[in-house]
């Protein structure tokens, strides 16, 4: 019988694990071809607004394939639930027996979001940071400040948010480790910040070039759909370095996908993140560089996370 692991489980067996590491690894495989990921399957609301994601795949010669539903309904705040949604299954590589049910409720993918997020901060951020600038206000935006106190660490914020209300909720929230900043633009929050980190569902750019400071990185996570865009894709033309975490999927999704039919950039200026992170040469090289790592979601990071938390919770149970 397959194993079910609760969301008290699978937060209890993440306190052991080095999710940035699982990422590197996870990005390595798939840009060295060591994985099969097919095309992410997709559901598009309207009323109420949302997308349900289907991500699946396996690593070659691996133990185990995993397939994962996430979803995101952006009107659940206003019901007292959150916006983010799913869970993960684990199968046998070998015989195709069900091994495991994560009932995660879409926080594995909030995880692992979040670590992809630190992971691209640490090879492509600044040394010096001004300080960290979020767009959002949502449960990404506070994961990702975060994460990145680790390898990118600074207390100095500033947010925006699309309310007041949720802004003010934020600084309340972080402003015990941080010094909160709250912005009435997404163009201030440029002005004063050399790492920022993109977290809302806008079909509409949120970010202009002649905002960008130099030296300036920003990590890319909200657009993840065809129809979303936080960044003006005059800002990947001025960019020095624009990272895709999967160069398919940056044909039909994401800041690039915008970008590129926009034809403001040609698909040969686009580096894959696995490919970046083993290469010094495709990373930064100076603090006056502009890089931009668009994070559209992949599976292999899922079958990372969800495999480590199924070996670590099994661990336990020996």
């Amino acid at each position: 019988m397959a194993t079910i692991i609760n969301l008290k489980e699978i937060k209890e067996s993440i306190k052991s694990l080095d999710l940035v590491e699982a990422m590197k690894e996870g990005f390595i495989h798939y840009s060295n071809k060591k994985t099969v990921v097919p095309p992410v399957g997709e559901l598009l609301f309207e009323d109420p607004p949302g997308d349900v994601h289907i991500k699946y795949g396996y690593i070659k010669n691996d133990d185990f394939y995993v397939i994962k539903i996430a979803s995101g309904f952006y009107n659940n705040s206003k019901l007292g639930i959150a916006s983010s949604q799913g869970m993960m299954l684990i199968f046998s590589q070998k015989t195709g027996q069900l091994a495991a049910i994560l009932l995660d409720e879409g926080y594995l993918t909030d995880i692992r979001t979040a670590a992809a997020g630190a992971l691209a901060a640490l090879y492509f951020a600044p040394k010096k940071i001004s300080a960290i600038g979020i767009i959002g206000t949502g449960i990404q935006a506070k994961l990702q400040l975060q994460f990145l106190q680790k390898n990118n660490p600074c207390k100095t914020v500033w947010i925006w948010g699309r309310t007041s209300e949720k802004t003010e909720k934020f600084k309340a929230e972080m402003s015990t480790d941080f010094d909160i900043h709250i912005a009435k633009t997404p163009a201030e929050v440029a002005k004063n910040s050399t790492l920022i980190v993109t977290t809302t569902p806008s079909e509409v750019a949120l970010l202009d070039a002649k905002d960008i400071l130099p030296g300036t990185h920003i990590t890319a996570v909200g657009s993840d759909t065809s129809d979303k865009q936080e960044l003006g894709s005059e800002i990947l033309q001025k960019a020095d370095i624009v990272i895709a975490d999967s160069i398919p999927q940056s044909k039909s999704r994401g800041e690039i996908y915008r970008a590129v039919k926009d034809g403001s950039i040609s698909e040969e200026k686009i580096v894959e993140l696995g490919n970046a992170i083993q290469n010094p040469a495709l990373q930064r090289t100076n603090d006056d560089q502009i890089t931009i790592v668009d994070l559209t979601g992949v599976a292999v990071q899922d079958i990372m996370i969800a495999k480590a938390v199924y070996k670590t919770y099994m661990n336990t149970k020996i």
